[in-house]
């Protein structure tokens, strides 16, 4: 994966030797930051492909720095590194914007193939400046959605859903789909959250939410003709 950039946050100087060798040998440049406000000076100033970030750090924590940098509109792929494995931190930290949840100790190749997967759903995402199905628009690269005309303000995650729907446009996705792909960890609970992301969706796309169709005992694709 030539010319990809990616920023790692961790206080810890054992973990930001260990990845940072692990990334370069991918052929992935590197910049390390051990502190919140080391790295949003970097973020300013510079773009990445993706962000490593660690939750637990004396002067800033992961969900802070997070916070920051969604508000900023920077929606760069965020994967958390945390020693905190509990649900509650995963959720919280998916539910913040970020794309992957990493629990240390974690092995490198693990690491590898969750930045490559992240990578991946990324750049799919961004393949089109414009998409149009309809009256409904996406605007993949500057994270915009418009239902008949009127702009709509998603979620990170209902953005992510209505994308993948979209790029999937025809195929039925099942709820484990959705969720891997979306959530990107091994979900323990109800698949029911994607149902409550998709009734979200509908109501905040009003008329073209109608585009997002059930197929009943098996997932949700999108209809309609893309031009």
């Amino acid at each position: 994966m030539p010319d990809i950039s990616v920023l790692i946050i961790d206080d810890e100087p054992s973990i930001l030797k260990a990845v940072s060798m692990t990334l370069k040998q991918e052929h992935i440049a590197v910049t390390c930051a051990d502190n919140g406000a080391l790295a949003l000076d970097i973020l300013k100033a510079n773009t990445f492909d993706l962000i490593l970030l660690d939750i637990i750090m004396p002067d800033q924590d992961g969900f802070s720095i997070l916070k920051v940098i969604r508000s900023s509109q920077n929606y760069t792929p965020v994967i958390l590194l945390s020693g905190r494995g509990e649900d509650s931190a995963q959720v919280k930290g998916l539910e913040l914007g970020a794309d992957d949840y990493i629990t240390k100790p974690f092995g490198m190749m693990e690491l590898v193939s969750r930045v490559k997967a992240v990578l991946r759903r990324s750049n799919r995402n961004e393949k089109k400046d414009e998409i149009v199905i309809g009256q409904l628009k996406i605007y993949p690269n500057k994270h915009k959605v418009k239902s008949c005309g009127n702009e709509v303000t998603l979620t990170n995650k209902e953005f992510k859903l209505l994308c993948l729907l979209v790029e999937s446009k025809g195929n039925v996705l099942n709820r484990d789909q959705l969720l891997t792909n979306i959530w990107g960890y091994d979900f323990d609970g109800e698949t029911r959250t994607v149902d409550v992301h998709i009734r979200s969706l509908r109501q905040k796309l009003g008329e073209c939410g109608k585009l997002i169709e059930t197929v009943r005992g098996i997932g949700y694709r999108i209809g309609g003709n893309e031009s």
